[in-house]
């Protein structure tokens, strides 16, 4: 009788160390995205609204740069100015993830290949509004937690697609129609692509909580908090660091090569939306920075279709953050996650020459 006495007040202390950990996850995450997301958005929205318009290009005069060498740093050092806090805040709470929210809650919501865990990752995107490079490694952590690949592609993929910050800027600043198809394509990749990659992945059965120990339930490795979060930290910026920084330094030296100017013909043909569709997908922006890249195109004359597949391609993937997400999934979903952003881009920007 004492010991199941014992093994029932440990499980009462287990339940509530378990609301204590995610409690102060919410509170880290909500105290971050505040000072790096939401608060500037809400400035932003404000400004939009008035000007229409959230700054200039993060392209840049692309004929300035004399060399590729200036024209890798010029963009590098613009973009890392625009993202460096919300990068920490990502690797912040992708090591968090790992090892501070409870096992057995994250996969009882998060761990199944059903929709509904699927459609949880996505929701759960929405207040994030990370760029897809920020939002990558929290999805790092969510798969190193087993969550499944559904949920945890819908968590990364919505964080850039469905941002509501972004489509209240794009209304402001491109128009409503724009919103719509970028809404439309977006829900589609977010929890479509998102469910349908969970059959792409061999051993994608959810993980089995009756076969989890009670003693794996808050942490997966022995030792005190600090030394695990130090060393989940530590494994993470090797990882992303190096790889993250080259890709960026070489798209940003491709960056006049990947985005020609084009004769008057081309502007809105069938061969331009393929083509801004591939380099969207490969190309690397903060958050929003589709909006400027589109209204400054169109206003040198790139068409409306082109202009329609880089709202998809542009914010949901890139180089930098496939190879930051690489070894956390398996080739042939992340292979068809990328087909799908580029087939869906087409798709948007063929919608886009008919009703923009």
């Amino acid at each position: 009788m004492s010991q199941f006495n014992d093994s029932v007040q440990k499980e009462k202390i287990s339940s509530k160390d378990a609301i204590w950990f995610i409690v102060i996850f919410m509170a880290i995450a909500a105290a971050g995205l505040l000072y790096v997301k939401w608060w500037p958005y809400f400035q932003k929205a404000i400004s939009a609204s008035a000007t229409h318009s959230i700054g200039p290009s993060i392209l840049g005069d692309q004929s300035a740069s004399s060399s590729p060498w200036a024209a890798s740093w010029d963009y590098a050092k613009v973009y890392f100015q625009s993202v460096w806090k919300a990068a920490l805040l990502g690797i912040l709470l992708g090591s968090l993830i790992q090892v501070l929210l409870p096992s057995r809650w994250l996969l009882k919501v998060l761990g199944k290949t059903s929709f509904g865990s699927t459609a949880a990752g996505g929701l759960a995107s929405i207040p994030g509004m990370m760029c897809t490079c920020c939002a990558a490694p929290m999805a790092v952590g969510m798969r190193k937690k087993k969550v499944s690949i559904g949920a945890s592609l819908a968590f990364w993929l919505g964080n850039p697609t469905i941002n509501p910050a972004t489509l209240i800027f794009m209304t402001f600043v491109l128009s409503w129609k724009f919103t719509v198809l970028r809404l439309f394509f977006g829900l589609i990749l977010v929890f479509g692509v998102s469910y349908f990659a969970n059959r792409f992945a061999k051993n994608a059965a959810p993980v089995d909580l009756e076969k989890v120990p009670e003693g794996e339930t808050f942490q997966e490795e022995d030792g005190p908090f600090f030394s695990r979060w130090i060393k989940s930290l530590g494994m993470m910026l090797l990882h992303i660091g190096p790889a993250y920084i080259f890709s960026v330094l070489l798209l940003g030296a491709a960056r006049v090569w990947l985005f020609p100017q084009l004769s008057e013909a081309a502007t809105n043909s069938l061969f331009a939306v393929i083509g801004f569709a591939l380099v969207g997908m490969l190309f690397v922006i903060p958050t929003a920075a589709e909006i400027p890249i589109i209204q400054t195109f169109m206003l040198v004359g790139l068409g409306a279709g082109p202009a329609a597949a880089l709202l998809i391609t542009l914010p949901a993937l890139s180089l930098p953050s496939l190879l930051i997400v690489s070894r956390s999934y398996p080739k042939r979903v992340l292979l068809f996650v990328t087909i799908s952003v580029v087939v869906l881009g087409v798709l948007c920007g063929i919608t886009g020459m008919f009703v923009l």
